[in-house]
């Protein structure tokens, strides 16, 4: 019985890790949410007018 089971652990990992590169490598799903990329877009913009102020010197005031 002790055999057996020394047989049956490698093959549930084996089986396991069968499972895991299945799930991994499946196609990714489609992200046609125009809520989503329009909030993106957004965040795109604010984060170009944020860091295109220039340097530390323009910022202090001086």
């Amino acid at each position: 019985m002790a055999v057996l089971a020394w047989l049956i652990i490698p093959c549930v990992a084996a089986v396991l890790a069968a499972v895991w590169a299945g799930w991994a490598q499946r196609a990714p799903r489609a992200t046609g949410d125009p809520a989503s990329l329009a909030e993106h877009q957004r965040f795109m913009a604010a984060m170009q007018r944020t860091t295109a102020g220039g340097g530390p010197e323009e910022r202090s005031g001086r």
